[in-house]
């Protein structure tokens, strides 16, 4: 009997863009069903009462939430092919040391710089100084895991969609900061269909970004 995959998602959301980028790695069928979270689902509501967020992965009825926690949970069931974490107990700690790192950085950091408040300057700052950190680590690797993508190129990349965003809404450049990590996001939506098919493009993100900002009453 096949399996029943379902995932909860919203276009936007990066933390999304990881399940379905993993799910193709793996060659997974799935029900993509996307969600207002401006008016969530009675499912949503049901398979994650707690945070009440969209990723959700149902696996033949059973939810999974947390995006990094549903990428190890794909990795460990459909371990057939394209694992996304290494089998070395050392390096696959320091792969999920740094997918947290992205976890707790990123999301929140270039929240503040697309929504251009009054400390956009320094969340401009601080997420320069996020991605020459992940630049460093990433150092003269193909991938994040070496010579193919691995957990932490998968939690990153989802975000390089947003650039155009953050970098339109807070006036600079990421890639005169960041040369190799945008060569890196490049590499990986050149190289790997799971990728280009996930991410939608940057204007839409842009276009949906603006959308955002009236609602919230920021323009």
């Amino acid at each position: 009997m096949e399996d029943e995959v379902v995932l909860l998602d919203f276009w936007p959301s990066s933390f999304a863009m990881r399940v379905k980028i993993a799910l193709g790695e793996k060659g997974i069928k799935y029900k993509c069903k996307q969600e207002d979270l401006f008016n969530k689902s009675t499912l949503l509501l049901e398979m994650n009462p707690i945070h009440k967020k969209i990723p959700v992965l149902i696996h033949n009825g059973k939810p999974i939430s947390e995006s990094l926690i549903i990428l190890q949970y794909i990795d460990q069931v459909w371990n057939h092919k394209s694992p996304l974490l290494p089998s070395d107990p050392y390096q696959r700690s320091q792969a999920l040391f740094w997918a947290d790192y992205i976890d707790k950085k990123i999301y929140s950091i270039g929240r503040r710089v697309w929504m251009g408040k009054e400390d956009q300057e320094e969340a401009k700052e601080e997420l320069m100084q996020c991605l020459k950190t992940l630049e460093r680590e990433l150092g003269d690797k193909l991938y994040f895991g070496g010579q193919n993508i691995g957990v932490v190129d998968v939690a990153l990349v989802p975000f390089t969609t947003w650039f155009y965003s953050y970098e339109t809404c807070g006036n600079f450049s990421i890639e005169a900061g960041c040369p190799k990590l945008v060569a890196w996001a490049k590499r990986c939506k050149e190289n790997y269909r799971s990728v280009s098919e996930a991410l939608p493009h940057p204007l839409q993100i842009y276009e949906y970004v603006m959308e955002l900002k009236k609602r919230l009453g920021l323009v």
